[in-house]
């Protein structure tokens, strides 16, 4: 019978642990199917790609010109 008391913790973690499993994966079929964005959203997120290509792009050409600028001080130099 003491044996047992050290053994129910044990076994009352892993069934916890399951029954908490089994509830976040009854939870997550509801979400497995993506929803469409409204129209607003979608836009929004348009905007947002685009605007973020384009500080990519600025961030891209501010880079590369000091070593435009660098490469060409080699030459003269």
């Amino acid at each position: 019978m003491d044996k047992l008391v050290y053994l129910l913790p044990a076994v009352g973690c892993a069934a916890m642990m399951g029954g908490m499993m089994w509830m976040m994966m009854r939870g997550n079929h509801n979400s497995m199917q993506t929803a469409q964005p409204d129209t607003e959203t979608a836009t929004e997120i348009a905007a947002l790609r685009a605007e973020i290509a384009a500080l990519r792009a600025d961030q891209d050409a501010t880079t590369a010109a000091p070593a435009r600028a660098s490469g060409r001080a080699d030459r003269h130099g």
